[in-house]
Formats: C-alpha cells, sequence, structure tokens
C-alpha cells in the first residue's frame, strides 16, 4: 500500500508547484467595441439558367448546351462582364408515381461593376434564358479598402474606451491581454428577381435595377488588465 500513496504525494506536489508557476490575474475586463459605415454596393451579380423537359435526355442536353454555349459566348464577348458556368443537371420527371420524362438544366453566373452594360445584356439574354436572381454585393476590392479604414478605427475605438474603463476604475493604465477581431463577409444581397418566366419577348426592356447600399461593420472583443494602483 505504500507505493500507490508516495505516486498520490507526488502527483499533488507536482499539481501544487503546476498551480504556484501560473501567474495569478486580478482586475481584468472584457470590452466589446465596433466600426462600421454603410458602403455603396457596386457589383452586380446575375444567375441566369436554361432548363428544357421532354422524354430524350441526349437531345435535351444537346438543346441546353447550345443554350448555354451561345449565351456564354455573347457575355464573353461585353466587356468587363465575367461568366462562369454553375450547376448542371438531368433528373427524372415523376407524374403520380410514373416517369414521364426527363428535366436538364444548367445556370450561369454574370457579374460586372458596370451595372448598365450587365443588366443590358441580361435583357438580350432573356430571350433564352430564365433569370434565377439578381443581387448585388461590395467588390472584393472595396471591401478590402473599406475593411482597412474600419479596422483602423475599430482599434482606436478599443484603445480610446480601455482607457476611459481605467481611469474610471482609479487606474492610469492598462495592459493589453488578447483580442479578436471580428471582419464582415461579402454574400450578395438579394434585390429583385427570382424564378422569371423562361421565354421572354426580344425587345424587352432592361430590368430596372437599384444597388442600393450595405452597413459593413467591424467589431473589436478584447480583454485588458488594469496596472496596480
Amino acid at each position: 500500500m505504500a507505493k500507490p500513496m508516495l505516486t498520490f504525494v507526488l502527483l499533488l506536489l507536482w499539481t501544487g508547484l503546476a498551480a504556484a508557476e501560473s501567474p495569478l490575474t486580478y482586475d481584468r475586463i472584457s470590452l466589446n467595441v465596433s466600426a462600421g459605415s454603410q458602403v455603396d454596393n457596386d457589383t452586380l451579380v446575375s444567375v441566369l439558367y436554361a432548363q428544357a423537359e421532354g422524354n430524350n435526355p441526349g437531345r435535351l442536353a444537346d438543346q441546353i448546351n447550345r443554350t448555354i454555349g451561345k449565351a456564354v459566348a455573347q457575355a464573353k464577348a461585353v466587356p468587363d462582364v465575367d461568366v462562369q458556368t454553375l450547376d448542371y443537371s438531368t433528373n427524372p420527371v415523376y407524374r403520380n408515381q410514373s416517369l414521364t420524362g426527363w428535366r436538364v438544366r444548367q445556370s450561369i453566373q454574370l457579374q460586372s461593376r458596370d451595372s448598365t452594360a450587365l443588366s443590358e445584356l441580361i435583357a438580350e439574354l432573356q430571350t433564352s434564358l430564365a433569370i434565377g436572381s439578381i443581387s448585388y454585393t461590395v467588390s472584393p476590392q472595396r471591401m478590402q479598402q473599406v475593411e482597412k479604414e474600419l479596422i483602423d478605427a475599430a482599434i482606436a475605438a478599443f484603445r480610446e474606451r480601455a482607457q476611459q474603463v481605467a481611469l474610471a476604475m482609479g487606474r492610469n493604465s492598462y495592459r493589453l491581454v488578447q483580442m479578436n477581431l471580428n471582419t464582415p463577409g461579402n454574400a450578395p444581397q438579394p434585390r429583385m428577381l427570382r424564378g422569371m418566366a423562361m421565354e421572354m419577348r426580344a425587345d424587352a426592356a432592361p430590368p430596372t435595377l437599384e444597388a442600393g447600399s450595405r452597413r459593413v461593420e467591424v467589431g473589436v472583443h478584447g480583454t485588458i488588465e488594469l496596472d496596480a494602483r
């Protein structure tokens, strides 16, 4: 029985030494501040798709491939418009639990900071494609610039708040223990037009678009430790 008791005593001794080596902390305060601004959306994003149903999946696939290929070529001819092909699917169609045909669909995404040129292109493509969605977002270049400005502003606000707290607590200074930054994402903001009809008139007017703006915020969460009196 002596050997297990010795092990237990040594364990208690090691735990006591480890606790003694850990510095004691006092007067730690957590703070949350943020800085934000209203930023104009400068990029238009649209998803369009071609879809067809019938009994012959091979023929349907050929039809969709030709339609999308023509649309991609037309989009690439417009300056400052980025085009990307998206999902492609071939699915069976059931009615009353019986297979009645097939549905083939493919989507493309168009994106541009020139909303006028892109809206005119969308109007032209509406003769053969349906509009899945139109949304606005802030370009990565603009978002990076805004985030840089807001990070500086948020950190300055944190320092000011920390000094205010220290003085209110009767201390002249503080030290920073830790800090975390929360920066915004850049998800597109849906504005209008979802699931429009497949066939549109060839002389259809461009859709009416308003870019609007979005609130961009950077948050700072940190912990400070007040210096001794």
